[in-house]
């Protein structure tokens, strides 16, 4: 799919630029046309005005081949003569001494230009413009050289053809390059989708296996009681509340990342919250053998979501007692710091690898997928989409020896109205 927007992308670029370009070169050269057309016609009014001149003597021969290749210029500039025509038909030049040319020539030329039915035109073949005038039932008519003219012309044409194709030749390279930028960010939003749908489709398998599969041991044997089969039940049980803990955790990042969703937020004691979730998870610890510190500063209130926020720091401290060592520590602390309060949950034990930090936050990411502590490697970017609607930032360090430390970086004021107004969840 990308590869063809590319192409498309690339083929509606070069396509505009053609159409720009035909339409900038069609006009230089209709109006280039149009001026030597204009002066040519002065200059011909102006050689039947003078009933013959001194203008520059012009060469006049068999027609041109236009086949051999580009009309060469004349060296002479706006060279004419005027042929006159008798009631009889016969045609002489007025000035011989202005161009050298055989009276069959003469003839030949008064008949084309007669033939062709209009006042003015262009003899291609000779390279003339002409006129013609009558007055009194007597016929005159001006011929002007315009091999200058027909040059010039030419080399304005393939001038255009040349430049247009080098143009569009760059362009090209120029469009590539914006398409590969501005498609950039799309298949990176492409590939994270397709791996989204591939590892969502993988975590719901495994639970629906084995729901499916206690389903097919209960029906095979329908003369037992619910009692006997109470560990087949159970077992189903706690698979379909990991599918819809798997499905809500799919549903909150969907709307997360809609931004659809509107709640009303309210000015939310962080300090009393963190000091709350950290004491739920104190059993949880005991039974683990890790101590539980604290370090939080009192009456930190922001506008917020108290849900979301209470779920951020559930995440946090869950993810702590995962990975911490046995008789390790997780310490939680909380303080402001300027505009801004700052939350930090810290676990000892072994560090992430360095190469490992910057996926922390991907959906379905786990370091170790071999690891026994469970989970379906969506809570940090839970997590991340909590704090990013607040207007945060999270940040995650860990190294040898001091073990790994989230970060969490909220401002204590927002835009607008403390409490009660309107934001996106």
């Amino acid at each position: 799919m990308i590869r063809l927007l590319r192409k498309k992308l690339i083929l509606i670029n070069m396509s505009l630029v053609l159409v720009v370009l035909l339409a900038v070169f069609t006009a230089l050269c209709v109006t280039t046309a149009s001026n030597q057309r204009q002066s040519a016609d002065r200059g011909l009014s102006s050689l039947l005005q003078r009933h013959g001149s001194d203008a520059p003597k012009l060469e006049v021969e068999k027609p041109n081949d236009w086949n051999s290749g580009l009309p060469q210029r004349n060296s002479n500039l706006t060279i004419g003569f005027v042929v006159s025509v008798d009631s009889d038909g016969t045609a002489s030049i007025e000035s011989g001494g202005s161009v050298s040319a055989s009276d069959e020539t003469a003839q030949t030329l008064a008949q084309l230009a007669l033939d062709s039915g209009k006042e003015s035109g262009l003899l291609r073949a000779y390279s003339l413009r002409y006129q013609v005038a009558t007055d009194s039932g007597a016929t005159r008519i001006a011929f002007l050289d315009a091999s200058s003219d027909l040059a010039a012309m030419a080399e304005l044409i393939v001038s255009s053809l040349l430049v247009g194709a080098l143009a569009l030749l760059a362009f090209f390279f120029v469009s590539l390059l914006l398409a590969n930028l501005a498609l950039k960010p799309v298949e990176a939003a492409w590939n994270r989708q397709k791996q989204f749908v591939a590892d969502a489709s993988h975590e719901l398998k495994t639970p629906l296996t084995v729901i499916l599969a206690n389903q097919k041991i209960l029906l095979s044997h329908p003369e037992r009681s619910v009692a006997n089969e109470r560990q087949w039940i159970d077992n189903t049980q706690s698979e379909g509340d990991r599918m819809k803990s798997l499905i809500e955790d799919l549903l909150f990042l969907a709307k997360s990342d809609d931004g659809g969703g509107r709640e009303t937020l309210d000015e939310v004691n962080l300090s009393d919250l963190a000091q709350g979730s950290l004491l739920s998870f104190a059993s949880l610890a005991f039974e683990s053998g890790i101590a539980l510190n604290d370090d939080i500063q009192q009456h930190v209130s922001l506008p917020g979501s108290e849900s979301k926020l209470r779920r951020l720091c559930g995440i946090l401290l869950d993810n702590a007692l995962k990975y911490a060592n046995m008789h390790g520590t997780v310490d939680i602390a909380l303080r402001t710091e300027g505009p801004n309060a700052l939350l930090s949950v810290h676990n000892t034990g072994a560090p992430i690898p360095e190469e490992e930090l910057p996926h922390l936050f991907e959906r379905f990411y786990r370091v170790d997928r071999a690891r026994s502590a469970g989970g379906y490697g969506l809570g940090l970017s839970i997590a991340q989409s909590i704090v990013q609607a607040q207007g945060g930032k999270i940040s995650v360090v860990s190294a040898a020896g001091t073990g790994t430390t989230f970060l969490v970086t909220l401002p204590l004021r927002g835009p607008g109205k403390r409490s009660g107004r309107k934001a996106p969840s």
